[in-house]
């Protein structure tokens, strides 16, 4: 006999599920009370520490006091020498350090404070289009790594998004030697390191002694300090850095350097291996921190900051938390901010225009087109040793035939869309070291063809590829990022370019990991990434001759002795007007040996949402990531709470 579902079971059914969803809300409440009290812990135990660091100071304080105060009667006692001076000075004392607040550093974001919508709290998400192996300094190698620790370290000098020119951050002020050989900072004496712990001179000379260490895997940064001979702490407020020999970007140098404190990664000094392997060892004295200074690992899949309760500088328009989210697909990343789960969003210039012309999408977002002064550039980097043998593009005569045969004004104008101009160097077009005699060389086949028979290569077969004298065919593997579609469509472009000229393109499509091994150990014929550019640039660890091996970033090989020695002397010319003629000299030698082919400097195309204010395009580009944070959400705009 068939069972009938009745009314009674419709009844029970509704009552489990009833109780089913109840207990699931009481254990996500459970769950989420679990996490408040944690947290509540972790502020007060942080809170009982800073109160007895402050009774530990108080009683270090009034220990001086007594002591000033016996030295001071002392002074004024009947026995003082008839020859004192009675108006000397008896003796000296520190100025007090002014209020950083009112520190030009932090000016800007100070000004965001006194807007009328301004209010603090909100979260900053925003998406990382690859996803990090590590976020620890040093170890790290990437711009995405280098954004994060950005937020967590701080250096002794920051440079002003509009004038460009230096301000004091963690140094209230510094001081050039006569002979530019000697730089000393006084620091600022209130700054203080997410646990507590005060931030010394002594923890920036740790910080130089550590990375000049030969056990830390810091190869790019030793070769980018090793003008510095020493870096001595005075005092706990001053350190001296001494140079081997003059440097024009001196400044820059000892400025620049993130200060690591010394209690934190002192011990790994003992076990390097540790510390070259880790993932996530970041602890500084920014305005935010990781919860767990050693707790973020790569499978996480999010990178996650919250505010620092301990920042010693002004909490302006500070956001509760940062985050940032790996998204490496390019539509996937569109269709949440879309969605409004992340903040910002860089298109590609095809979509770009569409979405301009999307009147609901322009309603939630604002764009931001621009160019900026220190705009990196995008290449085609030709491996000139591989496996300890000489390759194809050893030969500059090849080098300079495929950069004639890329045709970098129908990439512009057709992938892009005009959305860029082409590259002729590493140096901006805008900067004092560019040769405005150098243009960017045009698609010229034939002359392509010239070389590639001068240097040995026909078409022997009648198959259409070149060979060379050997009888090997002339193809190669172009290594690319495998989530960027307009990177994508330009390997697919050249090569059938490259195919009617018989050269053999064959695209390798990567992952960001297998990319950064590939470069680490030379292991490619070649590869398209990019660089990101400064107010003049260095170009001394990408292309110098001693950075070819350890660890350098000259991984394509590149040997030039004159060029090697016009960069260490531009390098040693501090005089701005004897020294560019020397990097014009130096680009030239970029021009004529085509280490890399160039192909653009791609303008920003940015949508941000409308919830986050005082956002500006400065000369440092947009000022959405600038540290101290200047940007912030309205309270009614609010969406998230800590």
């Amino acid at each position: 006999m068939e069972k009938r579902f009745t009314l009674k079971d419709f009844v029970l059914f509704a009552a489990i599920g009833a109780v089913l969803v109840a207990l699931l809300v009481a254990m996500y409440m459970i769950d989420r009370q679990w996490n408040m009290m944690a947290r509540m812990r972790a502020t007060m135990q942080e809170q009982a520490e800073d109160l007895r660091a402050l009774r530990s100071d108080l009683k270090a304080l009034d220990r001086r006091v007594v002591s000033g105060a016996l030295a001071a009667a002392r002074q004024t006692a009947p026995q003082a020498s008839p020859d004192a001076d009675p108006d000397a000075d008896p003796g000296t004392a520190t100025a007090p350090s002014p209020d950083p607040a009112s520190a030009p550093v932090f000016e800007r974001a100070a000004a965001a404070t006194r807007l009328a919508d301004y209010a603090p709290g909100d979260w900053l998400v925003r998406a990382f289009g690859v996803g990090l192996s590590t976020i620890t300094p040093l170890v790290s190698q990437d711009a995405y790594a280098s954004n994060v620790q950005s937020y967590v370290q701080e250096s002794l000098l920051s440079r002003n998004p509009d004038t460009l020119e230096w301000e004091g951050l963690v140094a209230r002020s510094w001081e050039i030697g006569e002979d530019g050989l000697t730089i000393s900072f006084r620091l600022r004496d209130e700054v203080a390191f997410s646990d507590g712990r005060p931030l010394t001179a002594d923890d920036v000379a740790f910080t130089f002694a550590f990375i000049m260490n030969e056990a830390i895997a810091a190869p790019r940064d030793r070769a980018y300090l090793e003008k510095i001979e020493s870096v001595e702490a005075v005092s706990s407020i001053e350190v001296v850095f001494r140079f081997r020999e003059p440097y024009f970007n001196a400044l820059a140098l000892a400025g620049g350097m993130a200060v690591m404190p010394r209690h934190f990664y002192e011990p790994y000094l003992d076990e390097p291996a540790t510390f070259n392997e880790s993932k996530g060892l970041l602890l500084g004295s920014g305005p935010y921190r990781l919860a767990d200074p050693k707790s973020w690992t790569p499978d996480l899949g999010i990178v996650e900051l919250e505010r620092n309760p301990r920042y010693w500088g002004p909490s302006a328009a500070s956001f509760d938390r940062i985050l940032w989210k790996v998204i490496e697909n390019d539509s996937a990343r569109l269709t949440t901010f879309r969605n409004r789960d992340i903040d910002s969003y860089t298109a590609r210039p095809r979509e770009y225009q569409g979405l301009l012309d999307d009147t609901a999408f322009r309603e939630q977002t604002r764009s931001f087109e621009f160019m900026n002064a220190v705009a990196g550039y995008s290449y085609i980097g030709w491996n000139q040793r591989r496996g300890g043998e000489p390759t194809r593009f050893a030969d500059r005569r090849v080098r300079e035939a495929l950069t004639w045969l890329t045709d970098r004004a129908r990439i512009i104008d057709e992938i892009m869309l005009g959305y860029a101009e082409p590259a002729v160097s590493p140096f901006s077009p805008r900067s004092p070291q560019h040769d405005p005699a150098i243009e960017p060389r045009p698609f010229d086949p034939d002359r392509a063809a010239s070389l590639l028979a001068d240097a040995g290569y026909e078409d022997r077969d009648g198959d259409g590829v070149l060979e060379d004298e050997a009888g090997a065919p002339f193809e190669f593997e172009l290594v690319y990022y495998q989530e960027s579609e307009d990177t994508e469509r330009i390997v697919l472009f050249l090569k059938d370019l490259y195919a009617r000229a018989g050269v053999h393109l064959k695209p390798l499509p990567s992952e960001w990991p297998v990319m950064l091994d590939l470069l680490g150990r030379r292991d490619f014929d070649a590869i398209t990434l990019g660089w990101t550019s400064g107010v003049e640039t260095d170009v001394y660890q990408m292309f110098h001759g001693s950075q070819t091996e350890d660890g350098g970033d000259n991984f394509v090989h590149f040997r030039h002795a004159e060029f090697d020695r016009l960069v260490d002397k531009a390098r040693a010319t501090v005089r701005e007007r004897e020294r560019m003629p020397l990097w014009q000299a130096v680009e030239r030698i970029f021009h004529q040996e085509q280490p890399y082919t160039f192909l653009m400097r791609r303008k920003t195309l940015s949508f941000v949402d409308r919830r986050l204010r005082n956002l500006e395009v400065t000369n440092l580009g947009l000022n959405l990531g600038f540290v101290p944070v200047e940007i912030f959400t309205p309270r009614a705009q609010q969406r998230y709470t800590d």
